[in-house]
């Protein structure tokens, strides 16, 4: 099926498009992720699991999120859509 002929059927919205995916090969677009390790004074890390524990969030996505905000604040980077904070995993 041709991009054009499956938007078309998405857009109108009169058929369930799903079977049409081919979810195995799928993905998600700017979703690769690198790991890195930051050292940081005992009380940051201890007011960053306050502020977690308080908003009911891993200490990972509290620091996730926060980077990304000021980023976007700053205006340093082109940065692709809110979904790139939505990972979730454990600390």
């Amino acid at each position: 099926m041709k991009a054009e002929d499956f938007d078309k059927r998405f857009d109108e919205g009169a058929e369930d498009i799903i079977d049409d995916l081919e979810l195995k090969t799928a993905r998600r677009v700017n979703r690769e992720f690198k790991r890195i390790s930051v050292d940081l004074p005992a009380w940051v890390v201890e007011s960053l699991d306050q502020e977690s524990a308080r908003i009911g969030v891993t200490r990972q996505s509290i620091i996730k999120v926060w980077l990304v905000e000021r980023l976007r604040s700053e205006s340093v980077n082109t940065l692709p859509p809110t979904e790139t904070t939505s990972r979730s995993s454990a600390d």
